[in-house]
């Protein structure tokens, strides 16, 4: 005899593992394209948590597009800080002078910016509460295993309740429990570098601008924050990294000044510091059998072209898409055909962008003179071609390619 609480849940359509952006947009674009025709659930232990994330994240104009169109960008946009203008520069630590080689306008159209930064907080916490909205099934627990059904995948939560679905999304992070319990294996490898993550306060106003400083560890990117605010992602060697983010705060200040400078005044640190492992991993597949991967689950990039984040809102965009089309259909949303089409969407811009990520990171990332004249003299030449500026301003806002319906702004 079948349970109540299974019988209560034998209709859902569709269970997404994990409660960050990627999850709860999924979720929320899944509901409002099907006017709430698919019953969607969502389970992550650390919902209750997940508005307390003290990091800051660069949002796309393409990203901000879909936050739009699903109804949350109102809720966070006096919150945001739009990025006005770009500034690259590429020296050593201890060069008193850092000369610009490459800058870039910040608007990709009059009056819209290619991004916004905008704090983690804020944003989870908007989803969150338009996800209530839409009547998704919110389940503040983790997802242990699964098992598969005839015509279903059923998943077993952290209380015991067993839930079916017809298509289990994993937006578990790169950790996923989903991805290794499908036996999906990832390509890829670690760097010996971390990435370390806090937000200063300065004396001066940043007007906008984002700047990154290639160093010979790995990036420095200063990127402004709503008032006299910064969100820093500096880029060490592991075992630097380590050593820097357990100084005391004025040491650690004193090392950050020697890379930021005090062009901005002084300087005040307003928030936790944290130091993140950075590698390239990338699943060998997106999918299995009633299975699909997004985010981080899928793919793992380095930051240093700010796209981690806004790939895994492409990833959702693409899969929203395929799956509302084939249940207007009347096909089943989890069907090998739309998980095929999800992945042929995503696969190529996912590996593209890895590959060029990594060919950044090792060219920038080194101590090599010889290395540096050439590079300099590439990004003197790129600042030369205001048509390929814009095509990089284009990419990095999301808008080149086969853009899905949410990121263009348009409703499913």
């Amino acid at each position: 005899m079948v349970s109540d609480m299974t019988q209560a849940h034998s209709k859902t359509d569709i269970l997404i593992a994990g409660g960050g952006f990627a999850g709860l947009a999924l979720a929320i674009a899944l509901r409002q394209g099907s006017e709430g025709g698919l019953s969607v659930a969502l389970a992550d232990p650390a919902l209750d948590r997940a508005s307390g994330d003290p990091r800051a994240s660069a949002i796309a104009a393409a990203a901000r597009r879909l936050f739009e169109t699903i109804g949350v960008w109102d809720a966070i946009a006096a919150d945001a800080q739009p990025i006005l203008d770009m500034v690259i520069t590429d020296s050593k630590v201890d060069n008193a002078m850092r000369p610009t080689f490459l800058t870039f306008d910040g608007e990709i159209a009059p009056g819209e910016p290619f991004a916004h930064m905008i704090e983690n907080g804020p944003m989870i916490a908007a989803l969150l509460d338009r996800a209530r909205a839409e009547g998704v099934d919110l389940r503040p627990f983790a997802i242990r295993q699964f098992a598969y059904d005839p015509g279903r995948v059923t998943a077993t939560l952290s209380d015991g309740t067993a839930l079916p679905a017809r298509l289990l999304v994993a937006a578990d992070g790169a950790r996923s429990v989903i991805r290794e319990q499908a036996g999906i294996a990832s390509v890829g490898w670690d760097y010996d570098q971390a990435g370390i993550v806090t937000t200063i306060a300065h004396e001066r106003d940043h007007n906008g601008r984002a700047e990154e400083h290639f160093l010979p560890p790995g990036p420095f990117a200063i990127l402004p924050l709503k008032g006299k605010r910064s969100s820093i992602v500096w880029t060490e060697g592991r075992d630097e990294a380590a050593r820097l983010v357990a100084l005391p705060d004025a040491e650690f200040l004193a090392e950050l000044e020697q890379r930021f400078g005090l062009h901005l005044g002084d300087l005040a640190i307003a928030g936790p510091r944290r130091a993140f492992p950075l590698g390239l991993h990338v699943a060998r597949s997106f999918i299995a059998e009633r299975i699909a991967l997004v985010g981080d689950a899928a793919h793992v990039i380095h930051p240093i072209a700010g796209q981690g984040l806004n790939m895994g809102l492409r990833d959702i965009a693409a899969l929203a898409e395929a799956v509302i089309d084939s249940a207007r259909l009347g096909i089943d949303v989890g069907a090998t055909s739309v998980l095929e089409r999800y992945q042929r969407w995503r696969r190529f811009d996912t590996m593209a962008m890895g590959v060029a990520t990594d060919g950044l990171n090792r060219l920038f990332s080194n101590n090599s003179d010889v290395l540096r004249l050439f590079r300099d003299v590439g990004l003197g030449i790129v600042d030369r071609m205001p048509n390929l500026k814009d095509f990089f301003i284009r990419e990095a806002a999301g808008l080149t390619g086969d853009v899905p319906k949410l990121l263009k702004g348009e409703a499913l």
